[in-house]
């Protein structure tokens, strides 16, 4: 995730106030310079960087921890608030009809965008529409039209012609009857007259609601002069960084929003249409500190069961709760776990288990994860019918049938089987709790949550505040 070391060094760095009541001069010092070394890392712009650790250190020295709070957790209040302060609010994007442009450098990500972002609005319920209007980079009409045909999208393109002017033209009267229009527009390696010049006139005959600035969660200190010259072209009302699933450090992002006054829309985070979130500063924030994201997490959830219902009309998955767990429901519910996105992803917005937690897993913990699920799905493709519905009738000569037919070692059916019980056995507990023993539960792995959104689970970092 973005600006993850950034996360893994102030949760270093908080853990060292564990069990202190009070904070001295010498401690909030190196908070603070932990502070400043991972954001200047992080590419953060220098005068950003001495604003936030300013008012975290007056903060910190001068407020006074509320009763029963530890000093850690009043620290991570402080930073969680100063940081949420400082990337500001999600940049507004109603659901309704709108006409947003595109702009940003070559490489940027823009083409994916438009198409992640066209799937989203289709997935509330609006129509669509990609136009693509870059004429400058070869392919750039193919992948578009790919990428619009995998977001299941309207798409306008003219492969033929050299005047994106006309292209943008031609595009919102063949797209008319669309909902929310997306214009891609052509980027360069670097800023230069003639591409300034063709996105404000298309930006004139396009006449946008909204315009947003893709970043690229790599672009450094670059995204300042980026940022301003776009935003002095045709005004940036919002910021889509992209590529959040590799390396990137994803400072300059941060600085481009404060540079053009604008905030956040979207986050890229692979390489699917689906991967793609609404930017909620506070969820952001919480997952970056180890705190997870319970909306977040609750939307891919439903999400994920939708689409896995939508291919097996025959399978409910509240009737777990109610009757016998199969091995069927068991691969079901993989395959919903898998329409969820990446695990590593998933781990970071449950409280308690991102952060600090997926710091000490091997990098490719969840890599050895997901290919066993994987093997356990190849697996149950290999069995009848009868198996799936009572797997206690796979005996040992079933187990070597299936593996043969699956093209796996006999252990990993085994594994299966196992993993199989250990599930059966929670769904039991679940099964035999009352509303209110439930409702208990949450508000237990809630506890502490203040209504902020991404607060959820605060309670198990040390102590409940908000």
């Amino acid at each position: 995730m973005v600006l993850d070391n950034l996360g893994s060094s102030l949760r270093g760095t908080l853990s060292k106030l564990q069990g202190k009541s009070r904070l001295d001069e010498d401690d909030v010092s190196e908070v603070v310079k932990e502070i400043q070394r991972s954001l200047l890392q992080a590419d953060v712009d220098v005068s950003l960087v001495m604003d936030l650790s300013d008012a975290i250190e007056t903060r910190a020295l001068e407020e006074e921890p509320p009763a029963g709070t530890s000093a850690r957790d009043h620290v991570l209040k402080i930073v969680y608030e100063e940081l949420v302060d400082l990337i500001g609010e999600s940049t507004e994007i109603p659901l309704e009809p709108q006409t947003i442009l595109l702009a940003g450098l070559q490489g940027s990500g823009k083409t994916t965008s438009a198409a992640k972002m066209a799937w989203w609005f289709s997935k509330k319920g609006l129509r669509p529409a990609v136009i693509q209007t870059d004429t400058f980079r070869p392919g750039a009409y193919d992948q578009a039209e790919q990428m619009a045909d995998r977001a299941e999208v309207s798409f306008y393109g003219d492969p033929d012609a050299d005047d994106p002017v006309q292209i943008a033209r031609d595009g919102l009267e063949a797209t008319a009857d669309a909902d929310v229009h997306i214009v891609d527009t052509a980027g360069r390696h670097a800023l230069e007259d003639d591409l300034i010049d063709e996105i404000e006139e298309i930006d004139s005959v396009v006449d946008p609601d909204r315009s947003l600035l893709v970043l690229d969660a790599a672009i450094g200190q670059g995204a300042k002069d980026q940022a301003r010259q776009f935003d002095d072209s045709i005004g940036i009302d919002g910021v889509v960084i992209t590529k959040l699933d590799g390396t990137a450090k994803g400072g300059g992002a941060l600085t481009a929003v404060n540079e053009t006054e604008s905030s956040i829309a979207f986050l890229g985070t692979g390489e699917t249409v689906q991967d793609i979130e609404r930017f909620e500063p506070n969820g952001f924030i919480s997952r970056l500190l180890g705190m997870g994201d319970l909306k977040q997490l609750s939307e891919r959830v439903e999400r994920a069961m939708a689409e896995t219902g939508d291919e097996d009309d025959d399978w409910d998955p509240q009737d777990i709760m109610k009757g016998s767990f199969t091995l069927k429901d068991m691969q079901k519910q993989m395959e919903a776990m898998n329409n969820m996105g990446p695990l590593d992803q998933v781990m970071d917005m449950i409280p308690g288990m991102g952060g600090g937690l997926m710091d000490q897993l091997p990098d490719d913990a969840m890599d050895v994860t997901q290919d066993r699920m994987r093997t356990f799905d190849v697996a149950m493709d290999s069995m009848t019918e009868e198996e799936l519905e009572n797997p206690r009738v796979i005996g040992q000569e079933r187990v070597e049938r299936i593996a043969r037919g699956a093209g796996v070692d006999a252990e990993s059916i085994r594994e299966l089987l196992e993993q199989h019980k250990m599930m059966e056995r929670t769904i039991k507990q679940f099964q035999g709790m009352g509303d209110g023993d439930m409702q208990r539960m949450m508000k237990k792995m809630q506890q502490g949550d203040g209504g902020g959104g991404g607060m959820g689970g605060m309670g198990g970092m040390g102590g409940p505040f908000g």
